[in-house]
């Protein structure tokens, strides 16, 4: 049986030794240390390069259209606004957390931050970077590794493991703690409470984090009171909020960019769904003020971009109000443990609303050829830059291979100093092959879109020499590296 208390566990890794209160007591600069958390996420250097990765639409140059950072700032948004209702009018769910202004400050708090960092291990061009990854170590995994264990995290690369990754042990500030966030957020940004190896991952859809950091969930669930299979309450209330971006804010995205119009969307409605409740009252409410925006001297475009404001506003207003109602009506069973692998949305009112404009987004917008073409540049890119980089990294640790030619040196030198300082650390004990695909795995996970193609460009033509004096192939490519 899960309880708040622990759920809320304001203590920190690196001060686990010493006496830190779990609940009730602000710090001494007024603020709980859950409502810290938020600050270190937001400074942090991964956050702003998000503003330079893709949500949906690779490399767009329309600047209304989404980012990985505007995206984690809506979902953060949606997440703390339902945490302020559950605090303030459902505060008997977390009661035994402590006095009323603890819960009131620290669920709001502790949910904006889950929803700003959800996306920070993300790499380049959004979901198509994490399949161009697995894919690579797919292709060349008889090459890297010795047993399929080994491989197993990166045939399985998730951005989501790699988040939990980067804030806890990547992002360094001056000790292996990074962030060193509290054991609330941290159990809650644990989206997937499973290993790769488990055979709930594919109820559970990914892998939640990777072998490197099993020690320190192990840790964090002690701490909280979770364990492997359970999921933390409030981590349900950051996916809804996701899917509410992803579904509503994706398709404002496809009318913005004009590969659908605002007439599309409610026509697409009225065909797939028009009979679920939700549905017909966000269309009813959406054609009403459609209709006093015809009535008015808008131009086309004007009338196109006012209507598709007000379908979000009433579509996110109704889905808010469904994941608020699914949380209590599910908090019952979340407390005791038990999955709920629908989520909240899933399970809400507002599931065919959902489930019906991730169709839409997906018809009209993620299969537009423009978008396709785009996502088959970046999976060049990021496949050709691992090729590239494996040059430095395969046989850095016992300087054999070609990482002591002069291309090979000057690639490893390209990778992060940080991520280096973490794959060359005496205590690192894992396997050789096991540190050298996780670094290349942190160095592509950790560049921005642009950063991608820049690097790919500067390096290419040393890399075309490199594999002439070599005379290493195409085909053979990192065949002997």
């Amino acid at each position: 049986m899960l309880n708040w208390k622990e759920l809320l566990n304001q203590g920190r890794r690196k001060d686990r030794l010493k006496e830190v209160p779990s609940r009730g007591l602000a710090s001494p600069n007024g603020r709980y240390e859950i409502e810290r958390d938020y600050d270190r996420i937001l400074f942090s250097a991964p956050i702003r390069r998000l503003a330079d990765k893709t949500q949906v639409f690779p490399l767009d140059k329309n600047d209304s259209v989404r980012t990985r950072l505007t995206h984690s700032h809506e979902v953060s948004t949606l997440a703390r606004s339902i945490g302020l209702r559950l605090a303030y009018e459902q505060y008997d769910h977390f009661r035994d957390a402590g006095c009323p202004e603890f819960v009131q400050r620290s669920v709001p708090a502790i949910l904006a931050a889950i929803g700003l960092v959800h996306d920070l291990g993300n790499p380049p061009f959004g979901h198509q970077g994490e399949y161009s990854i697995q894919s690579w170590f797919s292709k060349n995994k008889g090459k890297i590794f010795d047993t399929e264990s080994e491989a197993l995290d990166f045939l399985k690369f998730d951005g989501n493991a790699q988040t939990v990754r980067l804030v806890t042990k990547l992002q360094i500030l001056n000790d292996e703690y990074g962030l060193n966030l509290t054991y609330a957020t941290l159990g809650a940004l644990i989206k997937y409470p499973v290993p790769a190896t488990s055979t709930d991952s594919e109820r559970w859809k990914k892998q939640g984090y990777f072998d490197s950091e099993k020690d320190m969930v192990q840790e964090v669930w002690e701490a909280t009171g979770l364990s492997e299979g359970v999921r933390h309450p409030l981590t349900y209330i950051m996916e809804a909020c996701d899917d509410i971006a992803y579904s509503v804010l994706d398709a404002e995205d496809t009318v913005k960019k004009g590969l659908a119009s605002y007439y599309d969307l409610i026509r697409y409605l009225e065909k797939n769904c028009a009979a679920d409740e939700t549905v017909a009252s966000v269309i009813e409410h959406s054609r009403r003020k459609n209709k006093e925006f015809e009535d008015s001297s808008l131009s086309p475009q004007e009338l196109n971009d006012c209507s598709m404001q007000m379908f979000r506003v009433n579509a996110i207003t109704s889905m808010v109000g469904s994941v608020v109602k699914g949380f209590s009506e599910n908090i019952g069973d979340l407390m005791v443990g038990e999955p709920l692998y629908k989520g909240l949305i899933g399970v809400s009112d507002s599931k065919i609303l959902c489930q019906t404009l991730k169709k839409f987004d997906l018809e009209y917008g993620f299969r537009h050829k423009s978008v396709l073409e785009l996502e088959l540049k970046g999976h060049n890119y990021i496949h050709e830059a691992m090729d590239m980089l494996w040059v430095g990294i395969r046989g850095n640790l016992n300087s054999t291979g070609y990482s002591i030619t002069p291309f090979g040196r000057y690639a490893f030198s390209r990778i992060s100093e940080s991520y280096r300082r973490v794959f060359l650390d005496c205590n690192n004990s894992f396997s050789v092959n096991y540190k050298e695909a996780q670094l290349l795995a942190d160095a592509i996970s950790g560049m921005t879109d642009s950063y991608l193609i820049a690097l790919h460009s500067e390096l290419k033509p040393l890399y075309d020499r490199h594999c002439y004096e070599f005379g290493d192939t195409a085909e053979a490519r990192p065949a002997d590296i």
